[in-house]
């Protein structure tokens, strides 16, 4: 829990501000996305080699490594953002993103050992705890931005530091104290487990999730809330800036952070109490309500303000209990790779996301974005519906 609230302090940090780092660095909206789209890609990429290294030495190997990492992201992005080299800032983004695989990979961690009945309570737990540093980076930002634009940085890279200083502490914290290692204590450590490439692995374990329902709808509400919450949030601040609230912009992710995490707890709780597909559907439910009310919002800044608090919360109710239904839906010795799988997923199509967002809103509007987010939900929401429906049948 400790090691979550600096490590998510660290990622947002720099992610609610790196749309308008690429602004000023690329001259323009066009490929403001880019950039937060490297960043989801690194998250990617890193996803199935550190959970094939959690299943050889553990969880807390697996997850220090991918904050270390991070803390090399972070330096890279400070030099882009001085030198203001987009190319610079597009790499460095991809190994940022390494830290956030780290963060996601942390919520499996409170799974390990949890029982049936408190398992999506306790991955709640995890994330709530995310809220203090997710909502403190954001909010700290500006004022770092104007220390370091006083100091002669350039304009939105100085609050890269507190990214530099939470994935630290996450690292030491993890090393430190995650003792026993719950997987190894769970039985899914295997020192002897063959080395795959990555795409082997993958496959792998979607052999294992394909068959089993309820874990692929757990891949895929997992996935698809993530693209839609990300689209709409990537270009949120920009948007906000076209209309002369650029001051505010980042205080509106912060509200959206704490969607994502502030209710955690509850969520969890009603997770285990009425069921995971159950709540995944009124999660879906509640991330469409927010893409509609940013759509309808105009100029308005109250209305945003909701419309990305509620983004938020469908993301956490799609996170908990999708986390939850996937973990108890497969074996011990198949959880770790298809936890990677998971992860994969949403931070691809969360890149995917990222990267075309700034051409969506270029070329059409940023209210697009949020139709496509709206869309989205919906389908989950059928989909959650349609497997209760065919379980209650099943029953009856």
């Amino acid at each position: 829990m400790a090691s979550s609230a600096v490590g998510y302090a660290g990622f947002i940090a720099t992610a609610a501000i790196v749309g308008l780092l690429a602004s000023e660095v690329s001259g323009g909206d066009l490929l403001a996305g880019l950039p937060a789209a490297a960043g989801t890609l690194g998250t990617a990429a890193a996803a199935a080699p550190l959970a094939f290294r959690a299943r050889r030495v553990g969880r807390r190997r697996a997850i220090t490594l991918g904050y270390l990492v991070g803390i090399v992201g972070a330096v890279l992005a400070v030099g882009a953002g001085q030198t203001q080299q987009f190319w610079l800032l597009v790499v460095a983004m991809v190994v940022f993103g390494v830290a956030n695989a780290s963060n996601l990979q942390s919520r499996f961690a409170a799974a390990d050992l949890a029982t049936d009945e408190g398992r999506a309570g306790a991955i709640a737990m995890v994330v709530w705890m995310g809220t203090i540093g997710a909502v403190l980076g954001p909010t700290a930002a500006p004022w770092l931005n104007r220390l370091g634009v006083g100091a002669g940085m350039e304009s939105w890279v100085s609050p890269i530091f507190l990214s530099m200083i939470g994935f630290a502490l996450a690292a030491a914290i993890t090393t430190r104290f995650l003792r026993p290692d719950p997987l190894e204590v769970a039985g899914g450590v295997d020192p002897e487990a063959r080395f795959e490439n990555p795409l082997s692995g993958l496959r792998r374990s979607w052999a294992a999730i394909w068959p089993r329902p309820r874990a692929r709808l757990a891949v895929a509400a997992m996935a698809v809330s993530q693209m839609a919450m990300v689209a709409v949030m990537t270009m949120t601040p920009l948007h906000m800036r076209d209309h002369g609230h650029a001051d505010l912009s980042t205080m509106v992710i912060a509200v959206h952070v704490l969607g994502m995490y502030g209710l955690s707890p509850l969520v969890g709780r009603w997770a285990d109490r009425f069921g995971r597909v159950t709540m995944l559907g009124v999660g879906a439910g509640i991330l469409a309500l927010g893409t509609i009310t940013a759509v309808i919002a105009g100029y308005v800044p109250a209305l945003v303000f909701l419309g990305l608090f509620l983004l938020g919360l469908g993301w956490s109710f799609a996170l908990i209990s999708g986390s939850a239904l996937l973990t108890e839906s497969l074996p011990v010795e198949e959880r770790p790779g298809s936890q990677g799988l998971a992860d994969v997923a949403m931070s691809v199509l969360g890149a995917v996301a990222a990267f075309s967002s700034g051409f969506v809103k270029e070329m059409a509007g940023y209210h697009w974005l949020a139709n496509f987010a709206t869309v989205a939900a919906i389908l989950t929401v059928i989909a959650a519906g349609s497997l209760s429906g065919r379980q209650t049948r099943t029953v009856v």
